[in-house]
């Protein structure tokens, strides 16, 4: 396959599912006059319970579908994929550049941190990888980093239960323990929970600065784009591409949820290495 993009080119970002929507809607934000393409892998979503082999797997499908419509930079969505696969992101996408919200929140994070308490909440399969101790700790030993899986987070954010009573309680038992670790920084380890970020902030207090993974992802990408001249000379705005291996019927609400617009069309795929 050729690669030979130019700044014209799109950005792909891939995820699981929906909750790289929040990855799309920051860059969007930090990147306005960028064409983006999205999928999400809706047919095998989560990606957390499955086997290593088995996500490996799947991130080297879900690269092949960004890789057929020439992307300038493959941004990967999917902190699973991220902790797990991320070589194989870059193999499959090689020579582009390949960013992954992992990294660019671990190295947010430390940037920010004042006391080198920090805090991590994730799904389950994220904390038990241990990738986001190993990754902030490789930038700075003398970092404690206390990890907390929030499973239930996830559910709400889908279910739009962004200012509810039910979220406030969850978040203060899985949140409350961090807090009385004397974290000073607060990684949300997991695309969905910037859509939580309100009831976030208000059971962590002011003290706790929030890293947003979806947005130190597309702080890298639009410094890198920006130092190697590959932003976009366009002056205009569009929807991203969106892409889905299946078409569940809460995307549409989901999508209005994460991204706060209405829907565009969604190209239907199959996720299959090419």
């Amino acid at each position: 396959m050729q690669r030979n993009p130019g700044p014209d080119s799109p950005i792909g970002i891939f995820d699981s599912g929906v909750g790289g929507l929040t990855v799309v809607r920051a860059v969007r934000e930090a990147l306005p006059h960028e064409r983006i393409i999205y999928f999400g892998d809706t047919a095998r979503v989560p990606y957390g319970p499955k086997s290593q082999v088995t996500i490996r797997r799947y991130a080297e499908d879900d690269t092949w579908v960004l890789m057929r419509h020439q992307p300038k930079m493959v941004i990967v969505a999917c902190n699973t994929v991220s902790a797990l696969a991320l070589d194989v992101v870059a193999h499959c996408a090689d020579p582009l550049p390949v960013e992954g919200v992992l990294e660019a929140g671990a190295a947010l994070a430390v940037e920010r941190t004042r006391n080198r308490r920090i805090g991590v909440i994730g799904t389950q399969a994220t904390v038990c990888s241990n990738a986001y101790p190993s990754a902030i700790n490789r930038l700075d030993q003398g970092v404690e980093v206390f990890s907390r899986a929030c499973p239930l987070l996830v559910p709400l954010a889908e279910e739009g239960m962004v200012e509810h009573e039910a979220t406030r309680l969850i978040a203060k038992e899985y949140l409350l323990p961090l807090v009385d670790e004397g974290i000073d920084t607060l990684v949300l380890g997991c695309t969905h929970y910037p859509i939580l970020r309100s009831v976030i902030e208000e059971t962590v207090g002011s003290a706790v600065a929030i890293i947003d993974s979806a947005e130190a992802v597309a702080m890298r990408a639009a410094e890198k784009l920006g130092r190697t001249g590959m932003l976009s000379g366009r002056r205009e705005t569009a929807p991203p591409h969106l892409m889905v291996s299946d078409l569940p019927q809460k995307f549409g609400s989901l999508y209005r949820i994460f991204m706060d617009s209405e829907m565009p069309d969604v190209e239907l795929v199959e996720a299959s290495a090419s």
